[in-house]
């Protein structure tokens, strides 16, 4: 079995690969000497950590004011950021490459969400001898996350410098962190639904790729998850204000088009799941939303007690300590002890019953992990029970382990009759977690937690848990994609518009996307659909996949973007090999 060294020599960092990442974080600044080109658009290069060095990856920025009647919103909301992924031994000019991919994030996701699938697909077609570009797009919400303390961390070789900007007061870089943005101050949000993400993308094609021939014949768009609708909704559209003339149209403005666990459609097949209120408000209607968000009765950013700005930083921060002191015993549970709303989230996520998550006995606190079981234990598809963040990254190992049973028990998951609610929500994956924080009396003086890689879990390791074929995400790639972006993994500010959005359209209102008007024309252009089996979307299925499909065994909501380069069966990672195939045969 693979055992990945070389990747983890690559997250232990050398003196040099400091200076090389501090010099990064001083060109990613505004007033730095970034690469410019049309005025309004800059393209700094990006130094990570990853053993890819083939693959080139640049933060590409446009300057894009929202249009009047959004309200107040900062100054850096007026621009639309992607992650642009190339060869190095490529073309400069995208317009000289064999394909551009362009693809939108799910929900609660940020542009390094793509960061897996994307170099994957590009080194497929340069060991093809062809040339693809990815390009990983940034929503304009993302505008409000703060990532100077994770990137500058990562540059300093010094996770502390995170947990010193976000929580004592650190200046870095010039800038001291302001405070996580309050929803008094997001009235604009309301606005950033799914209307909005289409004409931003439409914005950003013909500002870097004007020709209108090239977009049809060479550019693919696509997403994941909630992208996937985006990108439905985009092929829809109109976008002159006259239906009967159709070059404009959304779907002539690519030449095919793509889903990563998800479906190019407005909306996926069946019904989701939804809170109670929610079917109130759709019947009441887009007034009666509209009057929610403005009143404050519904966030305008998605800011419950599990899933916050505050609680998604957290997370960053958390990879930031997995990716350079892996093996360290985790200082991220204790400093945050005295944190309410992230030890809820904790409560939440890591307690084995009902009965330790409403006494707080014993809590994540109790515990001791190391840096990268922190990490595991908090995103791994046998521990985090919400099943949009699950990843199948290795296991746990160096104490004793028990069944999970809250927030449900795991014979809830093997009911075949309901898996058409347990998947979507809480997965497939039995969920177990670490049994032994010490005696009563010497709570925190148990046995170190360390974590098994996704190519170091064997039979005899995982049973009764999981297997070698179901691991298939490298935690040190996952922790690098979650830190060290100036355009992160996370949506701290994600907009609930966005579901408000599809959950009105669902109930028949079109006036929410009214561009979306050539619904006939969504499946006119080939297209590519790659589903996890165990993801959110098969269950809705009932096995009438798509043509053109490929579904991943053992593979998470998540996995379809993160997975491995080399799996454990020595192949190289199916999903993108497939999708680099499609996209170059058409």
């Amino acid at each position: 079995m693979p055992q990945n060294r070389s990747r983890r020599r690559a997250r232990t960092l050398t003196g040099a690969t400091a200076v090389a990442l501090a010099a990064a974080a001083l060109v990613a600044l505004p007033q730095s000497g970034a690469e410019a080109a049309p005025a309004g658009r800059t393209e700094t290069p990006l130094v990570t950590h990853s053993p890819d060095d083939d693959v080139a990856v640049s933060q590409v920025t446009l300057a894009a004011p929202l249009p009047k009647g959004f309200g107040a919103h900062p100054a850096a909301c007026d621009t639309l950021s992607y992650l642009r992924y190339r060869s190095v031994r490529g073309p400069a000019a995208p317009t000289a490459a064999d394909r551009v991919l362009v693809a939108q994030p799910g929900a609660l996701a940020g542009a390094a969400s793509l960061d897996g699938i994307a170099r994957h697909t590009v080194e497929n077609a340069a060991a093809q001898g062809r040339s693809v570009e990815f390009w990983a797009l940034d929503r304009r919400a993302n505008c409000l996350d703060d990532t100077t303390g994770l990137t500058a961390a990562v540059a300093a070789n010094d996770p502390q410098v995170a947990l010193d900007y976000y929580y004592r007061g650190a200046v870095v870089n010039g800038r001291r962190f302001a405070g996580f943005v309050p929803q008094k101050q997001l009235g604009w949000l309301s606005k950033m639904g799914v209307q909005q993400s289409v004409l931003d993308w439409h914005t950003l094609l013909l500002h870097e790729l004007p020709d209108p021939a090239f977009r049809a014949s060479k550019v693919w768009c696509g997403g994941h998850s909630l992208g996937g609708l985006v990108t439905g909704f985009f092929a829809a559209s109109d976008f002159d204000g006259n239906p009967a003339t159709t070059a404009d149209a959304g779907y002539n403005q690519c030449a095919g088009f793509f889903a990563l666990d998800s479906q190019v459609a407005t909306s996926i097949d069946g019904t989701l799941p939804a809170p109670a209120a929610v079917p109130a408000l759709v019947r009441a209607g887009r007034r009666a939303v509209d009057g929610a968000y403005a009143s404050g009765v519904l966030p305008r950013s998605l800011d419950i007690p599990v899933v916050n700005a505050e609680t998604l930083n957290s997370l960053a921060i958390t990879a930031v300590f997995a990716q350079l002191r892996p093996q360290e015993v985790s200082p991220v549970a204790t400093f945050f002890k005295g944190n309410r709303n992230v030890t809820t989230a904790m409560r939440f996520l890591i307690s084995k019953d009902a009965g330790a998550f409403l006494t707080g006995l014993p809590s994540a606190y109790d515990f001791r992990f190391t840096n990268e079981a922190a990490l595991g234990a908090l995103m791994d598809d046998n521990s985090q029970p919400i099943a949009a963040l699950q990843a199948s990254v290795g296991f746990a190992t160096g104490g004793r382990l028990a069944a999970k049973s809250f927030p449900t028990g795991n014979d809830l998951l093997r009911i075949p009759q309901l898996t058409g609610l347990t998947q979507p929500v809480l997965g497939t994956a039995r969920k177990v977690i670490p049994d032994d924080p010490g005696p009563l009396w010497a709570r925190g003086t148990g046995p170190v937690y360390r974590w098994l890689n996704y190519d170091q879990v064997t039979s005899a390791h995982g049973k009764p848990w999981t297997t070698p074929a179901s691991e298939v995400t490298d935690i040190g790639d996952l922790a690098r994609d979650m830190a060290e972006y100036p355009l992160d993994f996370t949506e701290h500010y994600f907009p609930t518009a966005m579901f408000t959005d599809t959950l009105l359209w669902a109930a028949g209102d079109r006036g929410v996307v009214p561009t979306a008007v050539h619904l006939d024309e969504i499946g006119s252009r080939p297209t590519f659909t790659i589903l996890g089996a165990d993801g959110l979307v098969v269950p809705f299925l009932k096995g009438r996949t798509p043509k053109d499909t490929l579904v991943l065994p053992g593979y998470q909501h998540l996995d379809v973007l993160t997975a491995a380069k080399v799996q454990n069966d020595g192949r190289r990672e199916p999903g993108a090999a497939a999708l680099t195939k499609y996209v170059l045969a058409h």
